[in-house]
């Protein structure tokens, strides 16, 4: 298990490091520079100079890289042209929702899919999971701005029952927790309704398989109930998958909330890097970048230590 453990941290490790020097050279990549696209394409080449020499820009390459680390390491991202604030406290403000509108559309996908899953494996080939099949198919092929549009017109106008945008009431000078989770409930059923599509798929084939296995075979041989297999051993064996796919879904999922966010209103990182990318802000669109790339990595890795806990053969390498 320690060994797996170390294995698994020097990859995530190798992979950080090269995200960063990916992100940094892509800022560097742009046509004319970072300054340029600040100043716009009427900007002189006089005025492009200036910034560059006070930004810093006009070091050697090695040496702006070696400062970009340093000022990672400090936990500096630099400052927002568009807001003239600095990049930490801005995804600081934003983070907080976007980690409540995941957590809550990651555990009702994980409870959906974990229950079609189910139902799927084991009447695998009848027509309850050919109808879960076709629902997980729907839902799949459903673009993310659809959905959201849709619930809107549905529950925010025709049976106006539930918010349509932002994260609070502003008509409320002190709102309370019942009224942001109020808020959250379109965009939660948005993201994890579309997550259920992939995830419930991957689950109910796990089951199948693992129904299919020969320990399920000697278990019942032994008198054990079915509901006791299925519950205490194939439950287990077939999440290993599950917990891989979702680490390795984060990206898709992020990139689903930012249109999710951007067709709510809702105030998250993914409606930060929209804004942020219409304005040309690119010390915010690297930092968001750079920080979902890292979130993924720690999901990875997450996923791979999960998967060795549930799998006694890894537990005792």
């Amino acid at each position: 298990m320690l060994r797996m453990i170390t294995q698994r941290l020097a990859t995530a490790t190798l992979s950080l490091v090269i995200l960063v020097t990916i992100v940094f050279f892509m800022t560097h990549a742009t046509p004319g520079g970072p300054a340029f696209s600040i100043l716009g394409q009427k900007a002189t080449p006089a005025a492009v100079n200036a910034l560059n020499q006070r930004l810093g820009l006009t070091a050697p390459l090695w040496l702006q890289y070696a400062i970009w680390w340093w000022h990672l390491l400090q936990g500096k991202l630099g400052y927002s042209y568009l807001l003239n604030r600095p990049v930490t406290q801005l995804i600081g403000d934003y983070m907080m929702n976007t980690l409540a509108l995941y957590i809550g559309a990651i555990l009702l996908a994980l409870v959906l899919s974990i229950g079609l899953g189910l139902v799927q494996g084991v009447t695998y080939g009848r027509w309850p999971a050919r109808l879960i099949g076709a629902l997980q198919l729907s839902l799949y092929a459903l673009p993310t701005f659809f959905v959201g549009t849709m619930f809107i017109l549905y529950f925010g106008v025709k049976w106006p029952i539930l918010p349509t945008g932002g994260i609070s009431n502003l008509r409320i000078e002190h709102p309370g927790l019942l009224d942001y989770a109020h808020h959250l409930v379109l965009p939660i059923l948005t993201v994890g309704l579309l997550g259920v599509a992939a995830l419930s798929r991957y689950f109910g084939t796990s089951v199948h398989e693992e129904l299919g296995k020969d320990y399920v075979r000697t278990a019942l041989a032994k008198g054990l109930t079915f509901r006791a297999v299925l519950f205490r051993h194939v439950l287990r064996n077939a999440l290993r998958p599950l917990v891989t796919i979702l680490g390795l879904s984060f990206p898709g999922i992020f990139a689903g909330s930012v249109l999710v966010e951007t067709v709510f209103n809702y105030p998250g990182l993914g409606y930060l890097l929209w804004r942020s990318a219409l304005s040309q802000d690119y010390p915010v669109i690297s930092a968001i970048v750079l920080l979902i790339g890292v979130l993924t990595v720690i999901g990875n890795l997450l996923a791979d230590l999960v998967n060795g806990l549930l799998d006694p053969r890894e537990r005792y390498e």
